[in-house]
């Protein structure tokens, strides 16, 4: 349930990105790269002692060549709510300039830091996480529906239908994933616009996916297709489709759903994978994946840690659809004692 109400915060986030980030995720800074988190540098006492509201104090480049800031108490800019910003369409569909916090120009509020090109990390990652967190969910759908269809047809038909469907999904589970993946991601080559790059992500991944799931499912409908129900349909004379459609799977959605689940984390991870190593999701779109690229220097890693922010967010998520996918399954096995 803990994992359940996790991933509830991580998908509303994901909704209302445009409203809780203070900035668009394209909008940067240049002057402040590499820029420290402020999470830690919010004060709600004056300097004299007094509280007041929060606010954050203005920021002097020291060193730019080492991105070396310190804070400027000569100038300090208060953190304000519901304020007016970057324009943006809330849950997708209202446009929208008012955000959940920031601070007045020319101050800039970077509660997570920034990236190497002044980018806010916190606005960043909520824009990321609408592509990262989504592409797991489109892409199980896809492929399990191909499973379920694949393996439904190869176990109620068997002989050379269950023969030649069952090698083909041997052949797919026998190729190392990660590079199956690359080689088909370069098939479309370059110069593609984000929003192909995310829909043959998801495809790709679907594809690569659905191998799995079919060669259970095919295991359950040998099974259940010796049910009398089924026997008695067959009698009556139903089409094979509406006995596998309305009969077979259905009795196969408690493991559908339980696998779906646990299955996840191997979409979110597949992009991260591929735009990690440059051939996903393009900047300046923001996904996990493209913002973790920044921490393959061993220098950005050492002296900027915040760079690996994007890191935790994917931890968690993945962690969090893992549990869950435990708990389903022990929801779903009658085995269980209650």
């Amino acid at each position: 349930m803990a994992a359940l109400y996790t991933l509830v915060v991580l998908y509303a986030a994901a909704l209302l990105a445009g409203f809780l980030a203070p900035y668009s995720y394209d909008d940067a800074d240049h002057a402040l790269p590499f820029h420290y988190p402020m999470i830690g540098h919010v004060h709600i006492r004056d300097e004299n002692g007094r509280f007041s509201r929060p606010f954050i104090y203005s920021t002097t480049v020291v060193n730019p060549q080492r991105a070396e800031y310190a804070g400027d108490r000569s100038a300090k800019h208060p953190i304000r709510f519901f304020v007016r910003g970057d324009e943006y369409r809330f849950v997708g569909l209202i446009k929208s300039n008012i955000h959940l916090f920031g601070v007045d120009k020319p101050g800039r509020f970077f509660l997570f830091g920034s990236d190497s090109l002044g980018q806010d990390i916190f606005s960043r990652i909520l824009y990321g996480s609408q592509v990262s967190l989504t592409i797991g969910i489109v892409g199980i759908l896809i492929s399990t529906v191909i499973g379920m269809v694949v393996g439904g047809i190869a176990g109620y038909f068997g002989g050379p239908t269950d023969f030649t469907l069952m090698r083909v999904v041997e052949v797919l589970l026998a190729l190392p994933s990660l590079y199956f993946i690359l080689i088909l991601r370069q098939l479309f080559g370059e110069g593609l616009s984000s929003i192909q790059i995310y829909f043959i992500i998801v495809v790709i991944l679907a594809l690569v996916g659905w191998a799995t799931e079919a060669r259970v499912i095919r295991g359950m409908v040998l099974s259940i297709k010796e049910q009398d129900y089924v026997v008695a349909a067959r009698a009556l004379g139903f089409s094979n489709s509406r006995i596998i459609l309305r009969h077979i799977l259905p009795n196969t959605l408690s493991f559908v759903i339980v696998t779906a689940t646990l299955s996840v984390p191997f979409y979110i991870l597949g992009e991260v994978a591929l735009s990690f190593l440059g051939v996903g999701i393009q900047p300046p779109e923001a996904s996990w994946g493209n913002m973790l690229s920044a921490a393959q220097q061993f220098r950005v890693l050492t002296d900027f840690p915040w760079v690996l922010t994007p890191g935790f967010f994917i931890f968690v998520a993945v962690i969090a659809w893992n549990f869950l996918g435990d708990g389903l399954r022990d929801a779903a096995d009658p085995r269980t004692l209650q």
